[in-house]
């Protein structure tokens, strides 16, 4: 919300009409003979060449798939094969001006855009420097595959290189690309400039916008083409990239060195289907799918259908649209048209077309049309296209008999602890900057520097301002201090977070008002003055978007630290948090690390759709690192482990505690840089009765509860705070129950399927023989959360904790429960779902 973009109410009410730009459709018109005063001899044929090598592999992998075998070489694969025959114009026209600094995303169709790719890659690369990367990626294990069958020159080898490399990750074997670990729709090869492909439909569209951001921040060199389908075009996280990537203040707010738009291509690959529906005429009503553009900026993107059966044509609109983009003209929309033959997986076998249909795209195939061309150009004779349809065969062949040898490329062993995916899950490194990428040595490295502060740290305002309060909430005699005199925790984060700006060249801050408000919970508030607007901004309300980007952003070598503000808006990035975020480490084989971090509030006050705590839905998905401080020291530690360390990072802050002063921790909150380690509990107040485990703002609520149980009944309570909720160390925990022999755990989350009901019965195992009473966990109530007026009845309060250790686990004398909680109360509410 810049206040130097003013609305006139004159010029917005003035009468008029909107025109579109143009958009237009197959205009390509140049024959073969016009463009040999572009490509060479040679050229024209290695591009026949690479069509021919991309629709062989993907006839061996069809074949595969439903005979068994291919060319007399037998392999019973499982897995998918989303197969593009039919498509190799479109890929090998997009790929031929690109080189490694250029970066493609796909979708779970994009075994021929990996090998275009490549192929553009190695032609371009020197031998030198494509030894390097054969040798160097995954250690040698996948060039040492090939060496014992690949013969001829560096260059020969690399295609076996790529060719095996893209099998062996479809085979899932441990010499693949990514370690088998991502299999056929997430194959991907950084040092050629291909990057993640995704099994979720539109799903690169806001990675591959995080990855373009990147690149317009740190003017790194190259552009980004997103490769997905037809039928993306009706998902919201293709919307919400389309939104994001075409936001206005990349050209009017950010400075001159950073202004201009997204070195950004959405190239979508329009073959008429989504699985067996037709985005034309049935689940779709654009028509034309180019028409996008016209409603998302005046130059309608640049928008522009193209003949993907001509790689000519798609050659020419990437060299123009590439212009365009050099411009900071960006970002670029094209319909790119071509045809898949087979059908959404070889198991469907097309029921849902007519055999005419495909019957009539054959009559016009790409790979026999242009062959044809170049014969009848004299650039190529009939002999010499069948010599080197042979080659292709022998190549694809070798490849083949590699990967499907389990002597040769064996599975990862995820049967032993250390395994593959327990290493590479999170990569669990401390990295005050973020390591680039595999591969990224090929690519210009980003270039910012800390320097692109607009004043320094010394100078900020607020942490002048925080100067002048006590580091802690209480005073030398242990007296609490008056809030406002005190740190707070909003305080201890912006503390966290004002250095690794400076520290950090690659840290960019994005979410929902952001900027000049600082947020929606002020923790920003000074930050604006210090940081340029390519580091801080705000973002379109497209929660999606704003997880997505930092994805892409992070696989490009960023570090990103976005704000979904309210808990409750995760919903809204359901896929970028759980598909995306959490899992290209370990799909990657560990080759790519994220380092991401995202806040989220848990509020109270705003009624069911801005007050849940959904700590349950992250700590069930691998990958993701939580946590959920409640006291400004650990805040400030746990938010520097976050903005230092490689892993994902949810990260949880009560509403009800920004104003809360530290009152744990000795001397309270250090002035100099320090860390608290992610996994590790904090006992806050020491018992040997009762064990209380809380998560969040109930901390304060169990230490309500703790005194009155001292006072009154005279048990002491043993109190930790989780801190953090994966990965989560239990050790501390469990000493304390063979202390005290009983625990009871809390948090304001709902009670059914919390974090804790996994915690309880992880300790209940593990303490069984300690245990004077089971576990009991005390949550908020199973519904929806009610008006502020009624938050007692939901959230577990002081009360709610006595009526619990009462009836479940320590009788207490002459103590009257509040509100029944003991077996026959929870079976009434689980028979009733509440």
């Amino acid at each position: 919300m810049p206040k130097s973009l003013l609305i006139d109410p004159v010029k917005v009410r003035k009468r008029g009409e909107v025109l579109f730009a143009p958009i237009p459709v197959n205009e390509y018109g140049r024959t073969l003979k016009q463009e040999r005063a572009n490509f060479s001899d040679a050229e024209l044929v290695r591009m026949l060449r690479d069509m021919t090598i991309i629709r062989t592999f993907e006839t061996m992998l069809n074949d595969i798939k439903l005979k068994g075998s291919w060319s007399g070489i037998e392999y019973n694969h499982k897995g998918p094969a989303h197969l593009s025959i039919g498509q190799e114009a479109s890929a090998v026209g997009q790929a031929w001006l690109l080189d490694c600094h250029d970066h493609i995303f796909g979708s779970h169709r994009s075994h021929g855009e990996i090998l275009a790719k490549g192929l553009s890659a190695i032609d371009k690369l020197d031998d030198t420097t494509l030894t390097t990367i054969m040798e160097t990626s995954l250690d040698g294990e996948t060039l040492r595959a090939v060496e014992r069958t690949g013969a001829g020159t560096v260059h020969d080898l690399a295609v076996d290189f790529l060719l095996y490399g893209a099998l062996a990750e479809i085979f899932g074997r441990e010499a693949g690309f990514n370690r088998g670990m991502g299999g056929s729709m997430h194959a991907f090869f950084t040092p050629f400039g291909i990057y993640p492909n995704n099994a979720i439909v539109g799903g690169s569209a806001d990675i591959a916008t995080g990855a373009a951001l990147f690149k317009r921040i740190h003017r790194g060199a190259g552009i980004v083409i997103c490769n997905i389908g037809d039928a993306s075009a009706s998902c919201g996280p293709t919307w919400e990239a389309l939104s994001f990537a075409t936001m206005d203040q990349f050209k009017t707010l950010w400075d001159s060195a950073h202004r201009g738009g997204l070195p950004l291509i959405f190239n979508f690959v329009n073959n008429f289907y989504g699985m067996g529906g037709q985005p034309v005429g049935e689940t779709g009503g654009m028509g034309i799918l180019a028409r996008l553009g016209a409603g998302l900026s005046p130059t309608s993107l640049h928008a522009e259908r193209v003949d993907g059966y001509n790689p000519l044509a798609v050659v020419d609109a990437i060299r123009r649209k590439r212009q365009t983009l050099e411009r900071g003209d960006g970002p670029v929309l094209l319909d790119t048209v071509t045809y898949r033959y087979s059908g959404h997986s070889p198991s469907d076998a097309s029921s849902y077309r007519e055999k005419s249909e495909i019957d009539a795209w054959r009559k016009v195939d790409s790979l026999e049309q242009f062959g044809l061309q170049l014969e009848k150009a004299n650039v190529l004779a009939a002999s010499a296209r069948g010599e080197m349809e042979q080659q292709v065969q022998e190549i694809v062949a070798r490849a083949l008999r590699s990967a499907a040898d389990l002597e040769i490329s064996p599975r990862a062993n995820l049967m032993v602890d250390g395994n593959l995916l327990e290493r590479t899950i999170t990569s669990n490194q401390h990295r005050p900057v973020p390591a680039a990428p595999a591969g990224m040595e090929t690519a210009a490295p980003w270039n910012g520097e800390s320097a692109d502060m607009l004043e320094p740290i010394t100078a900020n305002a607020r942490s002048r301002q925080l100067e002048a309060k006590s580091r802690s909430g209480l005073d030398g005699d242990g007296t609490p201090l008056p809030r406002g005199k005190c740190l707070a925790m909003r305080d201890a984060l912006y503390e966290a977070i004002l250095p690794r700006l400076y520290a950090d060249p690659t840290l960019a801050l994005w979410g929902e008002e952001n900027r000049d408000w600082g947020g929606a919970f002020a923790v920003y508030r000074g930050l604006t003055e210090a940081t340029p607007y390519h580091r801080l901004f705000n973002s379109p309300i497209a929660e999606g978007a704003i997880v997505g980007a930092a994805v892409g952003y992070a696989l490009e070598g960023g570090r990103a630290l976005v704000e979904l503000m309210y808990c409750d808006f995760m919903g809204r990035a359901g896929d970028e948090l759980f598909n995306q975020l959490a899992k290209w480490q370990a799909m990657s084989g560990g080759t790519l690390e994220m380092p991401v971090v995202v806040r989220v509030s848990v509020g109270s006050k705003y009624g069911a759709q801005h007050s849940q705590d959904w700590t349950a839905l992250v700590t069930h998905i691998p990958g993701l690192k939580v946590v959920f401080p409640a006291t400004p020291y650990d805040a400030r530690g746990l938010m520097t482990s976050a903005l230092t360390g490689s892993d994902p990072v949810i990260f949880f802050e009560s509403q009800r505690l920004y104003d809360m002063p530290e009152v744990f921790h000795p001397g309270g909150v250090p002035r100099d840089e320090y860390r608290v380690e992610i996994g590790k509990p904090d006992i806050k107040r020491s018992g040997s009765d009762v064990t209380i485990l809380t998560v969040g703002a109930t901390l304060y609520r169990a230490l309500e509860a703790a005194d009155r149980l001292k006072e009154e009944f005279g048990v002491t309570c043993e109190v930790i705070d989780a801190r953090s909720l994966t990965p989560f160390d239990y050790t501390l925990p469990l000493e304390s129950v063979r202390k005290t022999g009983r625990i009871l755990l809390a948090s304001d989350a709902c009670e059914r399927g919390s974090v804790l009901q996994t915690f309880a019965a992880t300790i209940g195992r593990l303490a069984f023989d300690d245990l004077d009473a089971p576990p009991v966990v005390v949550g908020a109530r199973n519904w929806i959360t009610p008006p502020d007026e009624l938050e007692e009845a939901f959230f577990p309060y002081p009360t709610d904790i006595l009526d619990a250790i009462h009836e479940n686990l320590l009788p207490l004398k002459g103590y009257k429960p509040v509100r029944p909680c003991g077996g026959d109360e929870v079976l009434r509410r689980s028979r009733l779902g509440v």
